[in-house]
């Protein structure tokens, strides 16, 4: 059902807040660390999220049944990330900020019913229950590496389709050249909702011309399966070439607007967060660098790190966007 209408202080986080954990390891590592006496706590983690992401699972909807992905360059020939370890370590900061925080107390978010509020400048505003925007468009299986700016990556099949499928539905005016997230911030079913670690809600964005690339995927599901709760159910953005912040979660509102929108950690620390966010490993964060990265679930412990692609591999896809920009000043 589309429902119609028209209405046009905090602290920086500390450094534990937002850098994840060492790495944790595969069951082999595991063993060998316990046959030396060190890993009884560490072992007990990973059997926890390996629990966790057998019984948690929102299961399969014919819905979301989504063919193999006709965008070029947007599958990759990699392995993809066991789900238990893309559905247990996560950033999503309204549940806590370790990265097994989204895990556990993601069960108290509801996500029925639910509608996406469409504002601002475009020629048909309103609000889209999930039911409408599931049908909007047909859905396909991308396999995008995703990158996060704390040093680690995953590689897993998403469920949705171009964005630019419902931005063409309601018909952007010329004066648009920004798009804004808004997510949902509502603390009775999001304990860490009101932290002093963000401001709320969560706020991310676009150019309009990003959000229009055929690779900006606006997803409902992964691994064949519905959104578990800690990645973002029942709707969220998939922006493959940026840092994982850029993808909000639990989307609510959509704002069309003339002006960079801020944003939630560009507000946070903007010297550290830029506004674009793209992966490029010759831009380090302040505190450490990104020429490297971790694939999450990857030979353990004592994996060996890999080179950070610029754009996280799809330059050749996303780079014209930038052409005559200088990306260290805009990060």
């Amino acid at each position: 059902m589309l429902i119609k209408t028209h209405d046009n202080g905090f602290i920086h986080p500390v450094s534990s807040e937002i850098t994840p954990q060492r790495a944790y390891a595969g069951r082999r590592e595991m063993m060998k660390l316990l046959a030396g006496g060190v890993a009884g706590a560490a072992l007990a983690g990973w059997a926890s999220r390996e629990a966790l992401a057998q019984t948690q699972r929102p299961g399969k909807l014919a819905a979301l049944a989504g063919g193999k992905s006709g965008v070029a360059g947007a599958v990759v020939m990699e392995k993809v990330t066991d789900y238990k370890d893309a559905s247990t370590y996560n950033n999503f900061y309204e549940f806590g900020t370790d990265k097994a925080d989204p895990a556990r107390n993601a069960h108290t978010l509801k996500t029925s019913p639910w509608t996406v509020e469409i504002e601002g400048l475009v020629k048909k505003p309103g609000k889209y229950a999930l039911e409408d925007l599931l049908k909007l468009s047909a859905q396909e299986e991308r396999i995008y590496r995703m990158r996060c700016v704390e040093g680690w990556s995953m590689v897993i099949p998403w469920v949705g389709y171009s964005l630019s499928a419902l931005i063409q539905r309601v018909e952007p005016q010329p004066s648009a050249k920004y798009l804004e997230f808004l997510t949902l911030a509502d603390p009775k079913t999001m304990p860490f909702v009101g932290s002093r670690v963000l401001s709320w809600p969560y706020a991310e964005g676009l150019r309009m011309d990003e959000a229009m690339h055929p690779l900006t995927l606006l997803t409902f599901g992964m691994y064949g399966e519905v959104l578990p709760k800690q990645n973002g159910a029942p709707v969220r953005l998939v922006v493959p070439w940026k840092y994982g912040f850029k993808n909000a979660k639990s989307i609510v509102k959509i704002r069309f607007v003339d002006k960079e929108p801020a944003t939630a950690w560009n507000k946070a620390a903007a010297n550290e967060y830029g506004f674009y966010s793209n992966v490029n490993p010759n831009v380090d964060h302040p505190r450490w660098s990104q020429a490297t990265e971790r694939r999450i679930g990857e030979d353990g412990l004592f994996a060996k790190k890999r080179k950070t692609l610029m754009f996280n591999g799809y330059e050749a896809q996303v780079g014209q966007l930038y052409v005559g920009m200088d990306l260290k000043k805009n990060y």
